[in-house]
């Protein structure tokens, strides 16, 4: 009940501001669902893979990527390897093209984190606005402390609610997508780090035939 009457009070930015709350909450969890997934195996099935392949196994540590290809570094790899006997050049290039596409899914959603960062502000300022609005045309100098002071009230009360609302939607999203753009930098930085140990892995392969 004092939600309803919260909403009601912010005016009509509420409505976009309240869109914008459930599409950001619906986002963060899937975020959420797809970096854990990635950071819970992610390490373990790679350091088992060069494992595998410094014992030049190479047919079990390509099994181990096949069964690992819901994992971004797995898919790199795979595209690497799956290559008819490359030069150490044409893996490293394999390596960096694959590493490229997996970008976009890494970063999914950080276009419309920060599209909802930048509006809800501004729809919360909006609502200041047009409650401030209210509450001048509401206001009747010869009636203060009369009856019509109460849309002067309403007009501040939206005013106050929908720039809070405002704020609150932008700073709870702002949390979550610097995490996720974290999570990211860290995703990149690991995945140079194995890349690089899988390329030097396969030029000694090459070059000792």
């Amino acid at each position: 009940m004092f939600a309803q009457n919260l909403f009601t009070a912010g005016g009509v930015v509420m409505i976009p501001l309240l869109g914008f709350s459930i599409l950001a909450v619906m986002l963060i969890i899937e975020r959420i669902s797809f970096w854990v997934r990635i950071n819970r195996r992610q390490r373990l099935v790679v350091r088992e893979f060069l494992s595998l392949y410094r014992q030049n196994n190479v047919v079990g540590a390509i099994d181990k990527l096949r069964k690992n290809t819901d994992l971004p570094i797995s898919r790199i790899f795979l595209a690497a390897l799956e290559l008819e006997q490359p030069n150490p050049e044409e893996f490293r290039l394999a390596l960096e093209s694959e590493a490229q596409a997996e970008i976009p899914l890494l970063k999914r959603f950080q276009n419309i984190f920060e599209t909802i960062i930048s509006l809800a502000p501004l729809l919360g300022l909006l609502g200041t606005v047009l409650g401030l609005i209210a509450s001048f045309a509401s206001l009747n100098l010869g009636d203060v402390g009369g009856t019509k002071t109460s849309g002067v009230t309403g007009g501040i009360s939206e005013a106050l609610v929908s720039t809070a609302f405002g704020l609150f939607v932008a700073i709870f999203t702002l949390l979550f997508a610097n995490t996720f753009r974290g999570l990211y930098q860290r995703q990149i930085a690991s995945i140079q780090e194995y890349g690089g140990q899988l390329e030097l892995l396969y030029r000694r392969r090459y070059e000792g035939g």
